[in-house]
């Protein structure tokens, strides 16, 4: 069986998958990451049967834009799947880009799940790999992948801090010796501070903005403090006004979006104090010296790391290839399976 299983890897590309609320990226063993879409699956609805219409980047251009007979839909809520059959199609048409070559030969895939993922949310997230075409389906914990993707020496008798904030979760973990001492995962993360945004603009200026707006003035004007002078840049946004009904124009300012993404900050900076008040005292003195990890697309919030520094009083630094940390650590832990097979689990 060792032999076979040898034989078809050397035909078939074997992947690595971060399967994220936001973004889904495949790395391809020998060749890095090749692969980094928006988790978005849009269907044309026809006399009840449903079709795919678009995956990925095509997809995401259709949130909220749709007519009746076209339905776009994000298969991913908080890290975990929310929708199965669309997550199969999305990871079968994802797989079908990278690898391009015969049916035969199906690759290995191992694919990262957030530490609270439960065993049922677990096996769910196997079978749709499974069902999308690979071989064989392994699984490794996110804080494990984002930290050996961020290039923390984890497999030493040290302690090293990595918070990986995601679209749907935030990962916080303490890893000695290649696994986890303390990990704690939170329901908060890039869709949060969407949802935080979408919510101050109805209540302070009745003005509803659809996700897509929120996310552009997130990433734009996006900060974890109130600005110095009080106020900072500012944008103009567009969306409906409540009162009247109709399409309206108005300027919001930084200091506006720091208060209204207060609520979500204030929830990771939490999970960061808890992690450290449950971290045994030797790996804690290690903390203070090595710092904090942040990676993921949510550590590129202006001022993230120093309102974390604030809190904790501890170095707060943020991995070189955010985005692609978890990816990148998932297509490690595919290249040196042996080194780290105590972490990739194919039982469960």
């Amino acid at each position: 069986m060792f032999g076979i299983d040898r034989i078809m890897g050397m035909f078939s590309a074997d992947m690595a998958i971060d399967l994220g609320t936001a973004n889904t990226l495949i790395y391809v063993k020998g060749k890095g990451v090749i692969l980094s879409e928006p988790s978005v699956v849009a269907y044309h609805v026809k006399d009840g049967q449903k079709k795919v219409l678009a995956v990925g980047e095509d997809a995401k251009l259709m949130l909220g834009r749709t007519p009746g007979s076209i339905e776009a839909i994000r298969p991913m809520r908080e890290g975990v799947i929310a929708d199965f059959v669309a997550a199969e199609e999305m990871i079968k048409a994802f797989m079908r880009k990278v690898h391009r070559r015969s049916s035969i030969w199906r690759p290995k895939v191992i694919v990262c799940v957030p530490h609270g993922a439960t065993p049922v949310e677990k096996r769910a997230i196997r079978n749709s790999v499974m069902s999308a075409g690979a071989r064989k389906a392994g699984l490794i914990a996110e804080p494990i992948a984002a930290a050996i993707g961020a290039g923390m020496p984890i497999t030493d008798p040290t302690g090293n801090m990595v918070v990986d904030i995601g679209g749907g979760t935030t990962e916080v973990a303490v890893l000695s010796l290649g696994d986890i001492v303390y990990a704690r995962s939170v329901r908060v993360g890039g869709d949060r501070m969407d949802e935080a945004i979408i919510n101050y603009l109805r209540r302070q200026q009745n003005l509803l903005v659809g996700e897509s707006t929120a996310e552009r003035i997130k990433t734009s004007i996006g900060t974890a403090r109130m600005p110095d002078d009080g106020r900072g840049s500012s944008m103009q946004i567009r969306g409906r006004d409540l009162l009247n009904g109709v399409p309206k124009e108005t300027e919001i300012s930084q200091a506006q979006i720091a208060e209204a993404l207060s609520e979500p900050v204030q929830a990771i900076c939490e999970a960061v104090m808890t992690a450290l008040e449950a971290t045994p005292p030797d790996l804690a003195a290690d903390i203070v010296d090595r710092g904090v990890m942040l990676t993921g697309g949510g550590a590129l919030l202006g001022d993230l790391d120093l309102a974390l520094r604030e809190q904790t009083g501890l170095a707060v630094s943020i991995a070189d290839e955010t985005l692609n940390c978890v990816a990148l650590g998932t297509g490690k832990a595919l290249e040196y399976e042996k080194q780290l097979a105590h972490a990739i689990d194919y039982d469960s």
